[in-house]
C-alpha cells in the first residue's frame, strides 16, 4: 500500500471511530459525555481497547485520564532515564457536542503511534497517548482538571466542587472506582518529558477561509471565568414605578452589553454565556440575577486590563440601578506560547504534506496543552473545520484533512527524534 493510501485508510478509521464514540452519550439523539459519567467510563474502556490492540500498555490514572504507552524503539545512552513524548487530547464533551472536538486528537495520536510502529521508526523516547478527562469543565465548572493533575498542579479545593445533582467531585471519583488520596500519582515528572503534541480541529474559521487544511498553532489565549450575582429587589411589576425599581435583570443585561463593548474596544474576547433570573415570574420585577463571564486574551495583561474595565462598569451600573454586585472567579488559565522547537516540529510536519507555506494561527479556544505548558514544551496542529463551528453537532473535519494531519503528526514526531534525540528541556 502506498503512503498516501495508508494515510487515507487510517483517516477513514479515525473518522469512523469518532462517529462510534459520538453514540456513547447520556442523551439520546445528541452527544453529551461529562467527566466520570458512565458514558465517560465506557469511552475510556473502548479507546483503551483500541490502545491495547495497537500494542500499548494501558492504564487509567487517579483522576480518570486514560494512558497508552509505547516504550522507546531505539536504544538510548546506557543508564539514561527513559524520556517520554506525550500525544493526545480529551474525550469529555460539552452538552450537545460535535463528534470531533478533542476526540479526533486522541484518535489521531493513536493512529500516529500505529503508523510509526508499522514503519519500524526508531525513536529514542517513549510515546504516550493521553486521553485527558474534564478538559471542558462541563460537569463541575472547572476546566482542565485531568491535564492539571498530570502537570502536578492539582488543587485539593476541587474535590469539593459540586455538579448540578449535588454530587461532589470526590464522591464522583470514588463512585468511578478512583482513589482521591492517590491524585499525586497522576503527575508526571517534568524532567522525563520530551514535550506534548496535540492535534485539534480549529474552533474558528481561519483555515477554512484561507482554503488551508492544516495550521501551526503559535499560542493559546489566557482565560478567566466568573460568576456574577446581582441583587436588587423583587416587587410588583404593575405597582412599582420605574424610579423605584431595583431591577436585577436589567442591571445584568447592561453588564452583558458592557462586557461585549469593553472587549470589542480592547481586542479581547468576552462572552456572557448563561443568565438566570429570580423569582422568574412574569409580573414581578426581578430581584436577583446571575450570569457568567468568559474572558480571554492573547496576553494575560490585556485580558486582565479588560476585566478591570468591566468591573468598573459593573460598579457604575450597580450605583445607577440601586443593586449590589458580587463577583466570584471560578477558573483561570494563563496565556500559553507554543515552544519554538515544538512549533518548528509541527511546521516540519505540515511541510512534509506538501504545504510549502504552513499557516500560523493563534488559538482563542483553550486546550489541555495550556496545563501541560507549565511542565513541558507544547505544540499544536490545527485541522480545518468548515465555518469554524464547534461545541455543536455541526462541527466537522474532512477525512482527507485527517489524512494530511496524520502525515503531519507522524513527521513532527520524527522531526523531534532527529532534531535532538528527545533531549527536551
Amino acid at each position: 500500500m502506498t503512503a498516501s493510501g495508508r494515510a487515507t485508510r487510517q483517516a477513514s478509521v479515525v473518522v469512523r471511530r469518532c462517529a462510534e464514540l459520538a453514540g456513547i452519550s447520556s442523551e439520546p439523539g445528541r452527544t453529551t459525555r461529562v467527566h466520570l459519567s458512565p458514558e465517560h467510563l465506557r469511552v475510556n474502556d473502548v479507546v483503551g481497547g483500541w490502545m491495547r490492540e495497537a500494542g500499548l500498555a494501558v492504564h487509567v490514572d487517579a483522576v480518570g485520564n486514560l494512558h497508552g504507552r509505547l516504550a522507546p524503539t531505539a536504544a538510548g545512552p546506557e543508564d539514561a532515564p527513559v524520556r517520554t513524548l506525550l500525544l493526545g487530547s480529551h474525550l469529555d464533551t460539552v452538552v450537545d457536542a460535535g463528534r470531533y472536538d478533542g476526540v479526533v486528537g486522541v484518535l489521531m495520536a493513536l493512529a500516529t503511534v500505529e503508523r510509526l510502529v508499522a514503519d519500524g521508526t526508531a525513536l529514542p523516547f517513549a510515546l504516550e497517548v493521553v486521553a485527558f478527562t474534564d478538559e471542558e469543565g462541563t460537569r463541575f465548572g472547572t476546566a482542565l482538571l485531568g491535564s492539571s493533575a498530570v502537570a502536578g498542579h492539582w488543587d485539593d479545593a476541587w474535590w469539593d466542587l459540586v455538579d448540578a445533582d449535588g454530587t461532589t467531585l470526590r464522591e464522583a471519583s470514588v463512585a468511578a472506582g478512583l482513589d482521591p488520596a492517590l491524585v499525586g500519582t497522576a503527575a508526571l515528572d517534568p524532567t522525563t518529558l520530551v514535550g506534548y503534541l496535540e492535534a485539534h480541529i480549529e474552533q474558528a474559521p481561519h483555515l477554512d477561509e484561507a482554503g488551508r487544511a492544516l495550521g501551526v498553532v503559535t499560542g493559546i489565549a489566557g482565560a478567566r471565568r466568573f460568576v456574577v450575582d446581582v441583587t436588587g429587589e423583587a416587587r410588583h411589576a404593575g405597582g412599582t414605578p420605574f424610579a423605584r425599581r431595583r431591577d436585577a435583570l436589567l442591571a445584568a443585561a447592561e453588564a452583558a452589553l458592557a462586557v461585549e463593548r469593553t472587549c470589542r474596544e480592547r481586542d479581547q474576547i468576552g462572552t456572557v454565556g448563561t443568565l438566570t433570573v429570580a423569582p422568574g415570574a412574569v409580573n414581578v420585577v426581578p430581584g436577583r440575577a446571575r450570569f457568567s463571564v468568559d474572558l480571554r486574551g492573547e496576553t494575560d495583561a490585556g485580558r486582565d486590563a479588560a476585566w478591570d474595565a468591566v468591573t468598573a462598569e459593573l460598579d457604575a451600573i450597580a450605583a445607577r440601578r440601586g443593586v449590589t454586585v458580587a463577583v466570584r472567579q471560578v477558573h483561570e488559565a494563563g496565556a500559553v506560547r507554543c515552544a519554538d522547537r515544538m512549533r518548528e516540529a509541527v511546521r516540519a510536519g505540515v511541510l512534509a504534506t506538501g504545504d510549502a507555506t504552513p499557516a500560523a494561527l493563534f488559538s482563542r479556544a483553550g486546550h489541555d496543552a495550556m496545563a501541560l505548558a507549565a511542565v513541558t514544551d507544547v505544540g499544536m496542529l490545527f485541522l480545518r473545520n468548515p465555518d469554524g463551528t464547534s461545541h455543536h453537532p455541526d462541527e466537522h473535519v474532512a477525512e482527507a484533512d485527517v489524512a494530511l494531519g496524520l502525515d503531519a503528526l507522524a513527521a513532527a514526531v520524527v522531526h523531534l527524534a532527529s532534531e535532538d534525540g528527545g533531549s527536551g528541556r
